[in-house]
This record gives structure tokens, C-alpha cells and sequence, in this order.
């Protein structure tokens, strides 16, 4: 049977006579059996002509357009102790609803009355800072009556300079009188003197003459005297004057120093008020974040912290809520040896998990259950599994829209749609392991252009 052994069969026995044989070896099968070749042939040479849309394949997730429409927790900005929900999971919330409420567990803000109390220190601080203000002012006050007093003072002791430096003059003048009467009663004397040695004059009018001599040179010593003490009067005014404007310096340097002490004091009392109502503040808004509040219209998904009385830290997440609406998109991610393949705009196919899908990668318009999505971002760097990511969104242009029923997280199936080739260029491609052709999109070379 095999032609194995010198001794053949087919040499030694007819089997043409048999029934089997007759049906076998005869013309009309060979005929048909041609004819099915040819054709096979035939489709399989057209086949071969027929387009081919290459593609990349990518495995995704579903999510949603913007970050804020992206499933979320809800963190408390204090820590804090669980003491009442007001929600379930699976409720729907609009925003601003109440979903739990916390207690203290900081021992500094466990006073009820901690605002009021607050509010009293202020009151206080703003009495002391009322009361700083008026020492200002009745110091102010006496700085312009110590300034108007030492104007006086010094106008009173520049008189009494004047008045020494004429009286001065004044008793100068006498005493170059004194002086001039003194030469004159000298010359008298002398000349009476002389007189009554010669007895023209008596005895006696030389004595008289001797004696108003003398009254004169008495009458010199005293006009010298006053002389000499209108001096020191002068000396004095200016002593007083100089003594003046140091004492009144004193006094409105003491003056000016209270009145900064008291500004100061003032500053200081304003910086605490500040402090306190920027307290006050603080409590009046720690007080608002005991409920924890919806921050839009969603959906409570699930409690990560439960129990009653639990505590936990600022910025713990407490529950995750997903937004009531957004925009559904496509995450996945493509090799990096496929990223120079797709731009901004690149038209894509997906199919979703739990939707019945007949896929044909290459002839995406015989394809059934797969829906359009276009390129609206694409990642600049790399991520964690070696991949890069790309953002996907519903394609408007596309016949079918998305399913509604769709939701966030869900597993997704992406082909990148890109050259229309032959079928059997792609064969060659795939058996020789090279990449999908290179290209830039129409659109693209379009704008470059321009």
C-alpha cells in the first residue's frame, strides 16, 4: 500500500472491475474535483485583491471625559469621630445634602461656647485698643501744650535778654557819665586846689570841692556796679533761656517716648485682635465642616469608613461618590512601537464587555456591535505598564451612539483603525513580523500645508 515492498500490487491485481474502484478513478468525479479547485483558486486569487483596514488592537476601561466626572471620594479637611449617617449606599444626593456628621476629637476646640468666648476676648481687645488710642491722643495733646508753653517761655526769657542787654546800655552810658563827671569835679578840686594856695579861695571851697570829688568818685563805683550787674543779667537771661529749652525738651522727649510706648501697645493690641477674629473665623468655619456635605449631584458608592464612633485623620477618605452626570470616554492604552500610528482625531472601534459583538479587525464595516470613538488626547510619557495612554470619546459622526447603559470601569476592546491595504500585502506583513505602515493623517497634511 505504501510502495514500500518490490512486489506492487496494483501490477499483479485488476481493480478496475470493482464497484468502489469504478466510482474512484472515474472521469465525472476528476471533473468535479477540478472544477472546485479552479474556484477555490479563483476566490481565494480575489480574496487576496480584496481591501484589508490594518489596525492595533487594545485592551481599556471606560471612564469619563473630564477629570470632575470621574468616581471620587469625599475626604474631611479636620479629624474627627463618626457619630451619625444620613445616607446609605446607593443613594442619590444632590449637592450640598447632608451624608454624615463628625464630632471633635481635638481637645482644643471641645469648648461649645469656644466662638462666643472667642468673641468676648475680642470685645476686650477692642476696649484695650480704644483705650491705647485715647492715651495717644491726650498725649498728643500734651506734646501741643508743652510746644505752646515752651514758646512762651522762651519769648519770656528772650524779652528778659532784651531787657538786660539794653539796661546794659542804659548803665554804660551812666558810667561813662560818672566818668566824664569824675575828670570834671578832679579838675575842680585841683583848680580850687591851686586857687586857694595862691588865696584866691578860701579853705572852704577847697573841702567842698574835695567833697563832691569824692561823692563823685562814690557815684562812679555805684554806676560801675550797676554796669557790671547788667551784665550778669545778660549771662542770666541767656542761662534761662538754655535752661528752658533743655527742661521743655525733657518734658516733650518723656512725652513723645509715652505716646510711643502707648502706639506700640496700641499696634500689639490690634495684631491679637486680628489673631482672635482670624480664630473666630477658623471656628466659625471648622464648626460648618462637622457635616460632611455632597460636593455635586451623584451617587453614594460605597463607605469606607463605617462604624460609629470611628476615628479618623484629616484628609482620610471617608465614602466614594460618583457623579450623577458625565461624558462616558475610552482609557487604554497602545505599545509604544504603535504611538507614531495615532494622532489627535484618529478614528477608533470599541467594543464593550457584555455587549454581543461580531468583530472583523479588518472590515470594521461588516463588523457588528462595535461603536466609533475618536482620539481626544494622547499621554506625552509612558506609564507604569509600559504602555502609553490615549483617551478615546464618542464619535458623533458614527450611526450607532454609544449604549447608555454603559458605566464607569467597565472593560473595553479598541481597534485602531488606520491604512486600507490589500489582503495579501497584510499576509506578507504579518509572516514577515512588520509593523503597520506609517502614516499622517489627511486632515493633518492639510493643515501643514496651509
Amino acid at each position: 500500500m505504501l510502495n514500500i515492498s518490490e512486489n506492487k500490487l496494483n501490477t499483479k491485481v485488476d481493480i478496475s472491475n470493482y464497484t468502489s474502484s469504478k466510482k474512484v478513478f472515474g472521469k465525472k468525479h476528476f471533473k468535479q474535483f477540478n472544477r472546485l479547485l479552479i474556484v477555490s483558486a479563483i476566490v481565494c486569487i480575489i480574496i487576496l485583491f480584496l481591501p484589508w483596514t490594518q489596525n492595533i488592537n487594545a485592551a481599556g476601561t471606560v471612564t469619563t471625559l473630564t477629570p470632575d466626572q470621574r468616581p471620587q471620594s469625599i475626604q474631611s479637611p479636620i479629624p474627627g469621630r463618626i457619630e451619625k449617617w444620613y445616607v446609605k449606599e446607593g443613594d442619590f444626593v444632590k449637592k450640598g445634602d447632608t451624608i454624615l456628621f463628625i464630632s471633635e476629637v481635638k481637645n482644643d476646640y471641645f469648648d461649645p461656647n469656644l466662638i462666643q468666648r472667642t468673641g468676648q476676648q475680642i470685645e476686650s481687645k477692642n476696649a484695650s485698643v480704644k483705650s491705647y488710642g485715647s492715651k495717644v491722643n491726650a498725649l498728643n495733646n500734651q506734646i501741643s501744650a508743652l510746644s505752646n508753653e515752651r514758646g512762651l517761655k522762651l519769648k519770656q526769657a528772650e524779652n528778659k535778654l532784651l531787657q538786660a542787654k539794653l539796661k546794659v546800655k542804659s548803665d554804660s552810658i551812666d558810667f561813662e557819665a560818672s566818668k566824664t563827671n569824675l575828670e570834671i569835679a578832679t579838675k575842680q578840686f585841683k583848680r580850687t586846689e591851686t586857687l586857694q594856695a595862691e588865696g584866691l579861695k578860701s579853705l572852704t571851697d577847697v573841702e567842698q570841692k574835695r567833697l563832691k570829688l569824692q561823692e563823685t568818685q562814690a557815684k562812679l563805683i555805684s554806676q560801675e556796679n550797676k554796669f557790671l550787674v547788667a551784665k550778669n543779667e545778660i549771662l542770666n537771661a541767656q542761662v534761662e533761656i538754655t535752661r528752658t529749652k533743655a527742661e521743655y525738651i525733657d518734658k516733650i522727649s518723656k512725652a513723645q517716648s509715652d505716646k510711643f510706648s502707648a502706639e506700640s501697645n496700641q499696634f500689639d493690641a490690634e495684631v491679637q485682635v486680628s489673631k482672635l477674629e482670624n480664630n473666630r473665623s477658623n471656628y466659625e468655619i471648622r464648626n460648618t465642616m462637622y457635616y460632611i456635605k455632597a460636593p455635586f449631584n451623584g451617587y453614594i458608592n460605597k463607605a469606607i469608613k463605617t462604624g460609629i464612633g470611628e476615628s479618623f485623620k484629616e484628609g482620610e477618605r471617608l465614602v466614594g461618590i460618583m457623579p450623577a452626570n458625565y461624558d462616558v470616554a475610552v482609557e487604554t492604552y497602545i505599545k509604544p512601537i504603535d504611538l507614531p500610528l495615532v494622532h489627535i482625531g484618529e478614528t477608533f472601534r470599541v467594543q464593550f464587555d457584555g455587549w454581543p459583538a461580531i468583530v472583523f479587525s479588518g472590515w470594521p464595516d461588516v463588523s457588528y456591535g462595535t461603536y466609533g470613538a475618536k482620539v481626544v488626547a494622547i499621554e506625552s510619557f509612558i506609564s507604569e505598564n509600559g504602555k502609553f495612554r490615549i483617551l478615546l470619546a464618542p464619535d458623533n459622526e458614527d450611526e450607532y451612539a454609544w449604549p447608555e447603559a454603559i458605566r464607569v470601569g467597565s472593560g473595553v476592546r479598541a481597534i485602531g483603525l488606520l491604512n486600507d491595504v490589500p489582503i495579501w500585502f497584510e499576509v506578507w506583513r504579518q509572516l514577515n513580523g512588520f509593523p503597520p505602515d506609517y502614516y499622517v493623517p489627511i486632515i493633518n497634511n492639510t493643515k501643514a500645508k496651509k
